[in-house]
Parts: structure tokens; C-alpha cells; sequence
């Protein structure tokens, strides 16, 4: 797996994390993979870019509408700066997101370039200096203006799936969007990374599902995989990061293979962005793991 389009060393990592389907460990693999790689020395910008503040409760923090969020910056009321907070972690900080983000949708609707919001706010805050290793964006589970204002502002997208049938159900819609986005408002966007979730290797049907995945993307998906694991379940109703409520738990474990696995590639060349070929078949088109 290659990064596209840039040099990892000269450039700040912008990935989003982006899949329709809710419950997949979408904003718990944003959230660790961040903490982990700010452990690991790096300097990390958490994006929460869902009107439900998943991300945001995650880290601990609940907005009043008064205070600066994504809402603001999108709307252009407030810099990516002016809306940064820093977290219980060091090196890791976060634009953090309220219910108020929910009416952006329609708020937006309107608006020149409503698609580039979020993209010009980065651009901004980039030319006014400031300095980030990595900036992870945590899109909602939909494909609306939201999710595409997520995938517009970055060079990568990763893909949490979870380890059951269905998983490559979504597949087929979610590409079709990058591959359109690709051509016609991000030709540096490519899908660099597909991470198995909630992974449980004690069930025949996971491990099928894993080496289908594996199969139909053997150049995109993560050596390591997320499993199942009750201290990641409650670690967000504590406002913690799992290196912060359970560093020895499996979870936390899981995370540091995983930015072990996204800090290799700060050394790759420079390519150009992958194609988003290959679609997964359809349901008529294939037969459930473990079936002739």
C-alpha cells in the first residue's frame, strides 16, 4: 500500500475515515490510531466532522453552541485555528463538532464551492504557518455534502469494515463517490488503506469474511486488524482514549500495529493516486463465505 500523490516526509498526512455504514468503529479508529501516532512522537489534528460528536465525546469535550467547532469553520465564522482544542494527549488536538453541524447540510446547499468548504479552511490554516504531522478527518456515516467535504479536503481515505457478511455490500456505492470525486473535484484523493473491524478471530464467518476482503483488495488492506474488545466499547463513555483507560488492553495493542503499519509509509515514494477499480460483486453476484 502506497500513499498517493505526495511525500509523507515534506507534507501533512491528510486522511479521512469515511464508510456509509454506521457501527463499523469508524470514529474509535480515528480517535486511537490518532492517539497512537501522537504517542509515537507525531504532531495529530482530529477532524470531527459528524453532527452526532461522536469523536468529541470521545476525547472528553461537549461544545455549547457558543463555542468555536467545525459548524463555525465551515460556515466561516471561525479559522481551523481558532477551533482547535488541545486534548488530555500530548501532540494530539481536535476541531471538535456539535449538534448544530446537522443543519449544515442545508445551510450550505446554496453556497459557491460548498463542496471545498473544509478544503479551504485547511489551506488557510497551512499557509498561515501552522504545522501538523497527520490531520484525521472523522466523516459521518452517509455520503452527503458532509462526507464529500471530508473526502474533497484530503489526499487519502481509509476504510473501516467490519469483519461480516455485508461488509462488502457498501462497497460498490462508497467507490463510485471517490472514483466521481477523483475526476471531477480531487484527483489527488485515493483509497490507501481498508481496515478490518471489530474483528473477533474466534468465528469462522470473520475469518472468512477477512480473506474475502483480503482477496478482493490485497494491495489495500491492513496487515493488522481491529478486534472486538470491551475496553474500546467503554473507553469512550469515559471520555478516554484506550492508551488512557486501558494501555494494556488488546485494543490498545491492536492500535499500536496499526500506526507501526501508517508510519511505514512516511518513508515510500512519491505515486500517483490508485485507481478505484475492482468493484466488489454484487449480492447476485456471489455467494456467502463458506458456500459452493
Amino acid at each position: 500500500m502506497s500513499p498517493a500523490g505526495y511525500n509523507a516526509a515534506a507534507t501533512m498526512r491528510r486522511i479521512a475515515f469515511i464508510n456509509q455504514k454506521g457501527g463499523v468503529g469508524k470514529t474509535t479508529a480515528t480517535v486511537n490510531l490518532g492517539a497512537a501516532l501522537a504517542r509515537a512522537g507525531r504532531r495529530v489534528v482530529l477532524v470531527d466532522l459528524d453532527p452526532q460528536a461522536n469523536l468529541s465525546l470521545h476525547l472528553g469535550a461537549e461544545l455549547s453552541a457558543a463555542d468555536p467547532s467545525v459548524y463555525g469553520v465551515l460556515l466561516g465564522h471561525e479559522g481551523l485555528g481558532e477551533a482547535l482544542r488541545a486534548t488530555s494527549t500530548p501532540g494530539l488536538s481536535a476541531v471538535c463538532s456539535h449538534i448544530d453541524l446537522s443543519g449544515a447540510e442545508m445551510e450550505l446547499a446554496g453556497a459557491l464551492g460548498r463542496e471545498g468548504l473544509l478544503r479551504d479552511a485547511i489551506d488557510a490554516w497551512e499557509a498561515e504557518g501552522a504545522v501538523a504531522d497527520y490531520l484525521l478527518i472523522d466523516c459521518p456515516p452517509s455520503l452527503g455534502l458532509l462526507s464529500i467535504n471530508g473526502l474533497v479536503a484530503v489526499r487519502e481515505a481509509f476504510i473501516p469494515m467490519q469483519t461480516e457478511f455485508f461488509a462488502l455490500q457498501g462497497m460498490s456505492k462508497l467507490l463510485e463517490v471517490i472514483r466521481l470525486l477523483q475526476r471531477r473535484l480531487n484527483p489527488e484523493l485515493a483509497v490507501t488503506g481498508i481496515l478490518p473491524s471489530l474483528y473477533d478471530s474466534r468465528l469462522r464467518l470473520a475469518r472468512e469474511v477477512l480473506a474475502e476482503i483480503r482477496n478482493y483488495f490485497p494491495d489495500l488492506v491492513f496487515r493488522a486488524s481491529i478486534g472486538t474488545n470491551v475496553k474500546l466499547a467503554e473507553a469512550p463513555g469515559h471520555g478516554k482514549t484506550i492508551f488512557e483507560y486501558d494501555p494494556a488492553s488488546r485494543g490498545a495493542r491492536d492500535f499500536l500495529r496499526l500506526a507501526g503499519e501508517v508510519l511505514e509509509r512516511e518513508a515510500e515514494t512519491v505515486e500517483p493516486p490508485l485507481p478505484v477499480e475492482g468493484m466488489p460483486p454484487t449480492a447476485s453476484e456471489r455467494t456467502r463465505p463458506g458456500e459452493p
